[in-house]
This record gives C-alpha cells, structure tokens and sequence, in this order.
C-alpha cells in the first residue's frame, strides 16, 4: 500500500483570535455570575463563578476561532471555501477603506467574513459568472500578505 501524498502547505494562515480585553470581559462576567448567586452560599458562588466564566468563554473562543487559509488552490474564509479560479484580483483595504466596505458600501449578497476588532481587509471580487456573489471581504491582521498568496 502506498502512503498517501502529503497536504500542500498553506500559502497563507491566519487564526483572527478575539482581543484580550474580551477575555477580561469572560472574566468579570463569571466574577459577576458568582456575585449574584453569593448569597446561596460559597458552593453555588463557586459552581457560578465557573460556570459563567466558562460559558462566556466558549461564546468568545467560538467567535474569536476564524481561520483565514490560502491552500490547494482555494482561499478557505471560515467555513466557505471558494477556488482561486473563481476571484479577480484582491483589493488590500486598510482601516478607513475597510470601514466603508463593510458599512455604506457594502453589498448584501457579498461573502463577507469580518471581525470589527481587525481594522484592516482584503477584498476580492468573485468571476465566477454563475455565483451571484460579487465579492468576498475578509478582515485580516495581515492584507498584504493575503492578497500576495492570492495572486501567487
């Protein structure tokens, strides 16, 4: 039996984790859990404290877990997947213009993966004459480097 071949490496790999400020917010809130239920006594103040403090966690960690991934051909934004074939060429938007593509500007049959804690973006239009979607907007740490693995 032959192994298999190995996966191609990604071009480009982003993880847009939340800020930590929202962790100090997690953090507060269990603090807050737990006050409520302080006058039950210190068991229920405990189990609160966690039980809060582990929930709004997974609330941000699931939020915060975006993946950005040039590989194989296709740019994987989240769970969308979408061919290079299928995109012109990307658009490095940097904060202010990024501000105006995801408010005024945008369109509401665009794909758009956005984080408002990102400031900056790259937008892509989609080719793809039978998709209905006229561009992609992805927030991103690092858009020049997204929109050089784009076209690379």
């Amino acid at each position: 039996m032959q192994p298999s071949a190995p996966a191609p490496a990604p071009r480009y790999d982003e993880r847009l984790t939340a800020p930590p400020l929202w962790w100090a917010i997690a953090a507060l809130l269990g603090l807050s859990g737990g006050l409520v239920t302080a006058p039950l006594g210190v068991l229920p103040m405990l189990i609160s404290v966690v039980a809060v403090g582990l929930l709004a966690g997974g609330l941000i960690s699931s939020y915060g877990s975006a993946r950005i991934r040039v590989v194989a051909g296709s740019l994987v934004a989240g769970d969308a997947r979408i061919p290079l074939t299928a995109l012109g060429e990307p658009e490095v938007l940097e904060a202010e213009e990024a501000r105006a593509w995801r408010s005024y500007k945008a369109d509401p049959r665009a794909f758009m993966l956005l984080r408002s804690y990102v400031p900056t973006a790259v937008r892509i239009e989609v080719t793809d004459p039978e998709d209905p979607t006229p561009y992609v907007y992805v927030s991103t740490r690092d858009p020049k480097a997204l929109a050089a693995a784009l076209t690379a």
